[in-house]
């Protein structure tokens, strides 16, 4: 069976799911039939949650879109497309910086299953800083994440900072944060 053009894999490690990561999701849920979200599980990295929770964060962040789903694989991306009769892998980018490593994959892809292709969405402009790094740097310091990640996963970072660094446990809403830690003065 030939893959469905109808059908995309939005394939990566959402450690953690961001909004900017929301966005492409709702989005790809509006141009394809049907999106599957595919948290890829590489043994070469030490993500902050399990495989399991992201799964679980993510599938409650899309609970709303009914032709939306969330999944795990081992496999290369493209045979676990091609599993799931996925036609198209959905991409977002970022900056300029994220289409050359975006375009290389792409190749690729293309090169190990012909077809499949690779559609590139731009993310909304008040996304184009965010990524799951950004994420974790704002918590291991304290700040908030109220406008970088849904309050769920927020909660669940803080969780984990507060477990691997005493005095990192700030709450997940802005106003509980702690205050900004004042700078030096400025020598004369």
């Amino acid at each position: 069976m030939s893959p469905s053009s109808a059908i995309a894999l939005y394939p990566g490690s959402f450690d953690p799911i961001t909004l900017g990561h929301l966005d492409i999701i709702e989005r790809g849920s509006r141009l394809f039939d049907r999106v599957i979200v595919a948290v890829s599980c590489n043994p070469n990295k030490q993500p902050l949650f399990s495989t399991e929770r992201r799964v679980e964060q993510i599938r409650r962040c899309i609970e709303k879109l009914p032709n939306v789903e969330v999944d795990s694989f081992w496999d290369l991306t493209v045979e676990y497309a091609q599993s799931r009769n996925a036609g198209v892998l959905l991409r977002g980018l970022r900056v300029l910086s994220d289409f050359e490593g975006e375009l290389q994959m792409a190749h690729t892809n293309k090169i190990l299953n012909g077809a499949i292709e690779t559609v590139f969405l731009a993310t909304s402009n008040e996304y184009s800083f965010l990524s799951s790094s950004v994420v974790k740097e704002v918590a291991r310091f304290g700040g908030p994440l109220d406008r970088l990640v849904p309050t769920h996963v927020a909660r669940e970072v803080y969780q984990c900072y507060a477990k691997n660094s005493p005095g990192a446990t700030p709450n997940p809403t802005s106003s509980d944060n702690p205050p900004p830690r004042p700078h030096p003065a400025p020598e004369t």
